[in-house]
């Protein structure tokens, strides 16, 4: 029996019934009308996703901390080959959902694979006054209830107990009305899944950065601020302004302005040139810059929202530092004063066990008392400086945490007046 196969393969080649047809040709089936749906579906998404993770990625500015420079309804395209593209370091995902599912509220990703940190080439890296977006550092982990909220300072502000209690009352105004939410659920986020933000990048890896009465020092010189930027004014007046008038002749819209006194005194968001325009109006006074001092350190004994958020430091966002930025290759000295800047760092985005025991600095279970980065750092600000959050308050933005380059707006869309025909197809300034 077990040679019956190959015996009856020469009879089989002289049987005149047996005839050799060729290959099939598949491409002579035709597909039914869903199966052609399915497969341009399959395209689409595919291209798409390629596409949108190493070439060019769709952005919406959703808050006023770049204005006047970027909008509240700005649509942008942020490059990802201006830095070099970020390969998906969660590469199992829903596509075109960031990190939450649209409708049902749930992860749109899973964590059971994960690729490590590679960054392409790319045309460049990233400089100063480059508007970047990248993933938010805090955003590691989140109260869902309060996106919008550092958890690290709700840490700071209510405790971890009642913070990791979903069912603590947080206060919150809801429609003009003070009410209560619930907590809810704490989520931790991988690096890619974080919020994505979009600041200018002012000090660079490896230079010291410090604000002197709100203006920015690198190295020791004060550097232009961009041509847009905003500060906070408080605005006495004679009578009410006209708030139509500043929506008109300078697009303040009814969010960057607040009546602190009825009919005497406003805090305005806007431009020094601005500020300067508004200082010729009939009803106003006195038009003044806000500019918050250093404080007394440790006075109080409480933990500021600025960082490093630590009670020994007196730094407020209009006078800050100095600061020295990391930059990859260079070794800082550590001690239990400057340990706190660097601490989030070394710790967590290098991935280092760090400990202060008795005055010591252990890192990985070895005394130290210096310490070598691996990667660069940035100092992201927004260009309305008191509107915005930034590395004044949270710190370094790492470099595997640097998403692209905003480069074009292809649609604006005013919240309260309709499309801005004449910002669609601009450059980002």
């Amino acid at each position: 029996m077990t040679f019956a196969p190959f015996a009856m393969i020469p009879m089989l080649a002289f049987k005149d019934e047996i005839a050799y047809t060729g290959p099939i040709d598949f491409t002579k089936e035709k597909k039914g009308a869903l199966r052609e749906w399915v497969d341009a579906i399959i395209f689409a998404v595919v291209a798409a996703t390629i596409i949108r993770v190493f070439f060019i990625e769709a952005f919406t500015i959703p808050t006023p901390s770049m204005e006047k420079s970027m909008l509240v309804g700005d649509y942008l395209f942020v490059s990802k080959v201006s830095y070099g593209a970020r390969s998906p370091m969660t590469p199992i995902a829903f596509p075109f959902a960031h990190h939450t599912m649209p409708l049902i509220n749930t992860k749109s990703y899973v964590e059971w694979q994960k690729l490590p940190y590679f960054r392409l080439p790319g045309f460049g890296s990233v400089e100063r006054f480059d508007a970047t977006v990248f993933n938010y550092p805090e955003g590691d982990t989140v109260a869902l209830n309060f996106q919008n909220q550092s958890y690290y300072q709700l840490l700071r502000d209510h405790g971890r107990k009642n913070v990791w209690n979903p069912n603590y009352k947080m206060p919150q105004v809801v429609d003009g009305r003070r009410g209560y939410i619930p907590m809810g659920e704490i989520q931790v986020r991988p690096i890619d899944k974080r919020e994505n933000y979009i600041k200018r990048c002012i000090g660079l890896p490896g230079e010291t950065l410090e604000i002197v009465d709100r203006e920015v020092w690198i190295d020791g010189k004060m550097i232009d601020n961009p041509e847009k930027t905003q500060f906070l004014y408080d605005v006495y007046t004679n009578g009410a302004l006209n708030t139509r008038m500043l929506k008109k002749q300078f697009d303040i819209n009814p969010d960057d302005l607040f009546e602190l006194k009825k009919g005497e005194q406003y805090a305005v968001f806007m431009s020094s040139d601005v500020a300067a325009e508004v200082k010729q109006f009939s009803n106003v006074n006195e038009v003044i810059p806000r500019n918050e001092k250093k404080r007394e350190a440790n006075i109080d004994g409480k933990v500021r929202p600025i960082f490093p958020n630590h009670p020994d430091y007196n730094w407020t966002a209009d006078n800050f530092g100095p600061l020295w930025i990391p930059k990859a290759g260079k070794t800082v000295d550590l001690d239990e004063y400057n340990l706190p800047l660097y601490e989030r760092a070394i710790g967590y985005y290098e991935g280092n066990d760090l400990e202060l025991r008795n005055g010591k600095i252990y890192i990985n279970g070895e005394e130290s008392t210096r310490y070598t980065f691996e990667q660069d750092y940035y100092f992201m600000m927004g260009d309305n400086r008191h509107n915005s959050a930034d590395s004044r308050f949270w710190g370094f933005v790492p470099n595997d945490h640097i998403v692209g380059k905003a480069v074009f707006i292809w649609y604006s869309r005013d919240p309260y007046e309709g499309t801005r025909w004449k910002r669609i197809f601009s450059l980002v300034d």
